[in-house]
């Protein structure tokens, strides 16, 4: 919780490219006054298999971002980014050892965001949804078979530009959503920061009865958990309601 009386702040570290989670949060947040977002950006721009992809999530320049949160004096810190999905989840918890360890203030991810739901909620088959390329689909679903998380079925748009991931639409996205929902897993996710899959969350839960974990949402979510603020509203999924 806040030290003093004062909304509880949440630091996010941000990919350059992405242009949905800043405004899709505050729209997520809707009219409460007790939360507010603090963003820094690290460079990326593409998502692929392969060094130069990978080395924009190396720890030094999250723990650099960090330390400008740090001086906001916020109440946790995310990297608001999925890369932990396909580099693995170790390689997550080491950047939060890196945040923690420079700044004091408690951290998260997009992918520890997901386990932490998966463990909340005995999630253990999802369908994947992604704007990413096949290979790297795969290697999600390595990485999350290893988490003891099955993926009975996906799909991907093949995209590896991260900025066009946000000009997905609604209309794009549905079919292959409501495919996947066919598949009866215990939830689909949408998984990429930027993209907007949390707009059509509510749709799919009503017309298919499978509940949705959206990253923006989901990431979200985990920062007011730590922080131990309210969560969200039924309309952003179902699971990630506030219950209290």
């Amino acid at each position: 919780m806040p030290s003093t009386n004062r909304p509880t702040r949440i630091g996010m570290i941000v990919p350059s490219s992405n242009t949905c989670l800043e405004p899709q949060s505050y729209r997520i947040l809707g009219e409460r006054r007790d939360v507010t977002l603090h963003f820094t950006r690290i460079p990326v721009t593409r998502i692929a298999l392969d060094d130069s992809s990978d080395k924009q999530f190396d720890a030094a320049g999250m723990r650099a971002a960090a330390e400008l949160l740090g001086t906001a004096d916020v109440d946790v810190i995310a990297w608001n980014g999925t890369s932990g999905s396909w580099l693995g989840a170790a390689h997550d918890r080491e950047l939060v050892e890196e945040i923690t360890d420079a700044t004091g203030i408690p951290a998260t991810t997009s992918t520890l965001a997901y386990l932490d739901a998966f463990r909340a909620f005995g999630t253990e088959r999802i369908g994947l949804f992604t704007p990413y390329t096949a290979d790297v689909n795969e290697a999600v679903i390595q990485s999350y078979a290893g988490c003891g998380i099955k993926t009975v079925d996906h799909r991907h748009l093949d995209l590896s530009d991260n900025e066009s991931f946000a000009r997905v639409t609604d209309a794009e996205m549905l079919p292959g959503s409501l495919e996947l929902a066919a598949s009866a897993p215990d939830a689909l996710v949408f998984l990429c920061t930027n993209l907007y899959g949390a707009n059509i969350t509510a749709d799919v839960e009503e017309t298919t009865g499978v509940p949705v974990l959206d990253s923006v949402a989901v990431t979200l979510w985990h920062c007011l958990k730590l922080a131990g603020s309210p969560l969200l509203a039924p309309r952003w999924g179902r699971l990630l309601a506030d219950r209290t």
